[in-house]
């Protein structure tokens, strides 16, 4: 794969350059050659390579699920520190972003990753330990490997080279932003680091296997709630039954059509978890039911907009079924950080969508391209911290990153080293493109 990139490219600039005579070796064509209308980005280094291996090694072996992410942003700490970066702040979240700046005013990069994981839940049945960042078969294995420990050792080895590399002669400010709590509450966190920096664009890091990311569904989560009359089971007549209510209901919510986006495609709303109290209910009619659904939301959807038609249909029951008491509302969400601090919120995340013309979208697209990849524009199919700084913010934010998408939460989570090299120098390409 490498060998044919390095042919293309090679071919290229003898098109480009016109070259007669005897031809340069490659690792001359691997040295930056400059005209007005191209140029041919040096590869990583040997030693670049395994800085950001052992890197991203170094953090999948530090155990760091939602909320306990403390250990994993000291290592991302000493590591910023060590490459030279500017500052460092670690928010009241725990949030924590590294900063370099250019010698010139200019326009703010941010790098978005999260540095919370799912949970190991069977150690057993993985092939390799889950927290040991070991490497088999040109991949390192390990719990955050894709999603997405990888992208952000990546994020900040491409952040220390282009500084390195650029003797920080360019406009602007580069940020990469450790976020908590990514997983549970997708963007809540993400609002203090936009707060604080300011970004013109952002850069989400989710795996996409190097193509470009421009939107998203965003997600909901709705809950409904039946009220009954608890009673005694023997004598069921003289109460409510909240289960045989929310049934009901039920039936009645899986006959409203989706929202449609050319694009996005279905607003879809399923079903996730329903709980009835008191539980168990021993000899207990229930008295109360509660269900849970998931509401991936499309671009331009509202709280109201997305609530109205459920809560249409809900009071049109009511008023055919004296007996039936139904409301519908957002999940609160609420998670202790690792500081200590408190993070709390509705759970409401907007989906987002650019067009592919735009022109940082198309700035992005054609460095990278130059740099002899060749990645798709599309667009992810889960949610991100893309839906607060896209979404509620509206700052220009794309996604990049290394992996495919389906890796995600699996037993055997991995990161392919050539996908973490490579989307190491994607990272340094968007910097090229963007801090102009």
């Amino acid at each position: 794969m490498k060998t044919q990139r390095c042919c293309s490219l090679a071919q290229r600039v003898i098109q480009t350059k016109k070259i007669t005579g005897t031809l340069f070796g490659m690792e001359s064509i691997q040295t930056m050659i400059k005209d007005k209308h191209y140029e041919v980005r040096k590869m990583l280094s040997k030693e670049r390579k395994e800085k950001v291996i052992d890197l991203c090694q170094e953090l999948i072996r530090v155990q760091s699920y939602s909320g306990q992410e403390g250990k994993v942003v000291q290592v991302l700490k000493r590591n910023f520190d060590d490459l030279g970066f500017d500052d460092v702040i670690i928010d009241g979240y725990g949030n924590i972003i590294g900063h370099i700046k250019g010698n010139k005013p200019g326009k703010k990069v941010l790098f978005d990753g999260h540095t919370d994981t799912v949970a190991v839940t069977n150690p057993e049945k993985w092939m390799y330990p889950p927290f040991a960042g070991e490497i088999h078969d040109g991949k390192i294995y390990g719990r955050g490997a894709s999603d997405m420990k990888g992208a952000v050792a990546a994020m900040v080895c491409a952040a220390a080279n282009f500084a390195e590399d650029s003797n920080r002669d360019f406009p602007g400010d580069i940020y990469v932003a450790g976020v908590v709590h990514e997983e549970c509450f997708e963007g809540v966190a993400a609002r203090a680091v936009s707060e604080r920096v300011k970004p013109d664009y952002v850069i989400i890091g989710e795996a996409s296997e190097l193509n470009i990311k421009i939107g998203q569904r965003g997600r909901g989560e709705i809950i409904i709630e039946t009220f009954g009359k608890a009673c005694h089971s023997a004598n069921p007549e003289k109460g409510i039954n909240a289960v045989y209510k929310m049934a009901q209901v039920i039936q009645a919510i899986r006959t409203l059509k989706p929202t449609q986006h050319e694009v996005l495609g279905d607003g879809i709303l399923e079903l996730t978890d329903i709980k009835s109290s008191p539980y168990p209910g021993a000899s207990v009619v229930p008295e109360y039911c509660r269900a849970t659904y998931d509401r991936r939301l499309l671009v331009g959807e509202t709280k109201e907009s997305v609530l109205a038609p459920i809560t249409e249909l809900l009071e049109k029951m009511m008023k055919e079924d004296p007996q039936l008491k139904v409301k519908a509302s957002y999940s609160i969400g609420k998670e202790m950080c690792y500081t200590g601090n408190e993070i709390h919120g509705e759970r409401f995340f907007p989906g987002w969508l650019y067009d592919e013309e735009e022109e940082f979208v198309q700035a992005v697209y054609k460095e990278i391209k130059a740099m002899g990849f060749n990645p798709s524009i599309t667009t992810y199919n889960f949610c991100t911290n893309g839906s607060h700084y896209a979404g509620e913010a509206k700052i220009k934010t794309l996604g990049i990153g290394p992996s495919k998408e389906n890796l995600a939460h699996t037993i055997n989570e991995y990161i392919e080293i050539e996908q973490l090299t490579s989307v190491t120098e994607c990272y340094y390409g968007v910097m090229k493109a963007l801090l102009k």
